[in-house]
């Protein structure tokens, strides 16, 4: 048997890189796979979907997993079981990326379970590989046999010295002062996500126009790929589709119409209106047993539930789009009422509540050293990080019982968009480690923009010099074809019925972060522009809430927050300051109280010192300098004489010693030294040179004193 001739397209990149994709040769028991390759990047893409759905199923359950092997980079896992483990949190975001461009093209009633997996098999240092997951992840599923309504591919653009760069390479993420990923199909594009330094709503626009047209380049590829796969690509299998119960809906509608809109039409708050709900699917139900019977109740029970949601949804949308009046009461562009407060945590660095009608965020400040960055530690790229921001969503903030077991995908994803959209803002230089806590205590919706909000007075508050405040706005379209309502601030219930919803995150002058995911086809650019320009004008009202509690960074760190203070010091003297075993150091920290990092750079070494107090900064501070001082010709000092000699007396200054010989004590000559010194005597020299044998300092005291020789003259 020879080598398997897998089946191959290639396309290229508007900068004449070629991207290959092959199938036919890797996991061919798979339903889907393919292998993707740009130079000497590659991934394997693979999907696989169960014969049929359960039972009784009522969602799609799809799973995405982005994975590198260590192998990728040659790298061997740095954890205690050198493996591969779960998934990091930059794996999961690319995971996140790849999920929300591909699940909303799937047939509403697929519901079989399947799981897509791509795998980085192969990594450079060039290529980025988030750039073409997705790509991966649609030709995977162009060559199988499983219904969707793609192809999709994503693309990374960056505006890079005013120029728009598609799949730019790694060292060319520096300079770029927008960023984005953006899904597309051939005609729509369905997600967004990204960063920029505060960017106008054109940049971004132009960016995603960019985008698009590589896109088209890379679905068409897709589908030449599965005109040569053959009928194993072309034919879809076959899906059953549930039969409309007619009769059911019918009645449903009849009985749930009515009480449904008054319920939504009385702008309740959200558990009020939760329960109105409630309390007319109770009735519905009841109405359906007792004019129908136990047993036609028994068996239509889920369908009941299903049909009653679907109906809350069309009725909503005819609300909104009707009479521009949304669940509670707001007009299209209205923000709900805001209060913020900061330092409400006495013991944090800096602490604030940011509250927006029903969601709330409680965050906390803390600034730590070096030793407190987060190692992150990839396939292709291992690292200091010295900016975190984590973000948790417990279930009692919407009321519900729900187990802790650590952030999951939402809360990576979440913790991801506000993180960047700060970092935008964060003062060059700053030594500290900042670590973000944002703690969702009540939420209906814009929790991660809250998050923004929230974390960009905490800053403020503690003393931070970021450039800026930032807020952040969730924004929402519902649309029927001819009509399209863009809403402000949204609910939870309203991203649940919406056809778009997107974040925007930015200061006055421009955006820092955006998340965009587009469930309808056919939008415009038009109304996408127009969105953003709402959002805009959303972000700036929320800018001016915030900036009544607080305008501008504190002037100071809190007092209890530590002081950091850097030395630079030549690296041959990095060993003594640590010493055997890091015993200086360490005898240093425990008397003076402080924390000290030492880094190599160059041939210098620098030299970080953190503590709460202010003598004992000062105090290490001096016995560094002590050890790595360096005198220089021409410098002056106070010394101590510790011995003494017949040809001169030995002296100690700033951690240092030398010899005062006998010959530079005075101007007049001297018999014995003792005459005129004592050990313990205070002296000043001056340094007047270097031995040229020996390479020791030359002492001179006598250069200090008048010469009487001199003054007859």
């Amino acid at each position: 048997m020879g080598n398997i001739v897998p089946v191959t397209v290639s396309f290229n990149l508007p900068d004449g890189k070629e991207v290959i994709i092959e199938t036919g040769k890797l996991a061919t028991q798979a339903h889907g796979s393919v292998v993707v390759k740009v130079e000497n990047t590659m991934l394997l893409a693979t999907v696989v979907a169960s014969s049929e759905a359960k039972a009784d199923q009522s969602f799609f359950p799809l799973s995405v997993d982005y994975q590198e092997k260590f192998a990728s980079g040659g790298r061997i896992p740095g954890n205690f079981f050198r493996r591969e483990s779960k998934l990091s949190d930059y794996e999961v975001l690319i995971s996140r990326l790849v999920d929300r461009a591909v699940r909303p093209l799937f047939p509403d009633d697929f519901l079989n379970d399947t799981q897509i997996i791509i795998y980085l098999i192969s990594g450079d240092q060039n290529n980025m590989p988030d750039s073409y997951a997705a790509l991966a992840a649609s030709a995977a599923l162009a060559v199988s046999d499983i219904p969707f309504d793609g192809p999709i591919s994503e693309v990374r653009v960056a505006k890079i010295k005013g120029n728009y760069i598609v799949n730019p390479e790694r060292s060319q993420l520096s300079e770029a002062s927008l960023d984005l990923i953006v899904a597309a199909t051939m005609d729509n594009v369905m997600m967004v996500e990204g960063e920029a330094d505060e960017c106008q709503e054109s940049e971004l626009i132009e960016a995603i126009k960019v985008a698009h047209e590589a896109i088209k380049v890379q679905c068409q590829a897709q589908l030449a790929l599965a005109q040569k796969v053959g009928d194993k690509a072309l034919i879809k299998r076959e899906q059953v589709k549930p039969e409309e119960d007619t009769e059911l809906k019918t009645l449903v509608t009849s009985l749930a119409s009515a009480p449904m809109l008054k319920v939504a039409s009385s702008a309740l708050d959200k558990t009020a209106r939760k329960k109105g709900f409630k309390e007319v699917l109770d009735a519905v139900k009841a109405s359906v047993l007792e004019e129908k019977g136990e047993e036609y109740y028994e068996e239509k029970a889920n369908s009941i539930g299903q049909l009653f949601e679907k109906l809350k949804k069309e009725i909503i949308r005819k609300m909104v789009l009707d009479t521009g009046i949304r669940l509670d009461g707001r007009k299209t562009t209205e923000i709900r009422p805001i209060w913020c407060e900061v330092a409400y945590l006495p013991a944090a660095h800096g602490s604030a509540i940011f509250n927006r009608g029903e969601t709330q965020s409680l965050t906390s400040l803390t600034l730590g050293t070096k030793l407190d960055q987060m190692l992150i530690d990839n396939a292709l790229q291992q690292y200091d990080e010295k900016f975190i921001l984590h973000y948790n969503f417990p279930g009692l903030s919407v009321g519900e019982v729900k187990p802790n077991r650590g952030p999951g995908r939402r809360e990576v994803g979440h913790a991801n968009l506000a993180g960047r959209s700060l970092k935008k803002v964060m003062p060059e230089g700053l030594p500290y480690t900042v670590r973000l806590v944002s703690d969702i205590l009540e939420s209906n919706g814009s929790s991660s923009m809250a998050t923004v909000c929230a974390g960009s007075l905490a800053l403020m508050d503690g003393g931070i010099q970021i450039k800026s405040q930032v807020s952040g706005i969730a924004m929402g379209m519902i649309a029927d074809g001819t009509r399209a309502a863009i809403l402000s601030d949204i609910l939870g219930d309203e991203d649940a019925i919406g056809d778009m919803d997107f974040k925007v995150t930015g200061t006055e002058k421009g955006i820092t972060g955006c998340q965009m995911d587009i469930k309808v086809d056919g939008l415009s650019y038009e109304t996408l522009e127009s969105a953003l320009m709402q959002a805009k004008d959303g972000r700036l009202h929320i800018l001016g809430e915030m900036n009544k509690v607080i305008n501008r960074p504190a002037d100071d760190l809190k007092p209890h927050a530590p002081r950091m203070v850097e030395m630079t010091i030549d690296k041959t003297f990095i060993g003594a300051v640590i010493g055997p075993g890091g015993k200086i150091i360490q005898e240093i920290q425990a008397r003076t109280g402080t924390i000290i990092n030492i880094e190599e750079v160059g041939d210098k070494g620098i030299v970080t010192i953190a503590s709460t107090n202010a003598e004992g900064l000062q105090g290490a501070r001096e016995a560094i300098s002590r050890i790595a001082f360096t005198p220089s010709i021409g410098d002056v000092y106070e010394a101590e004489v510790e011995s003494l000699m017949p040809y001169g007396a030995f002296v100690k200054f700033f951690g240092q010693s030398g010899l005062l010989h006998v010959s530079e004590v005075d101007h007049k000559r001297i018999e014995d030294v003792s005459t005129v010194l004592k050990v313990g005597d205070k002296v000043k020299i001056k340094i007047i040179g270097t031995d040229p044998k020996t390479g020791k300092l030359r002492l001179s005291r006598k250069a200090l004193l008048d010469n009487p020789k001199e003054s007859k003259e």
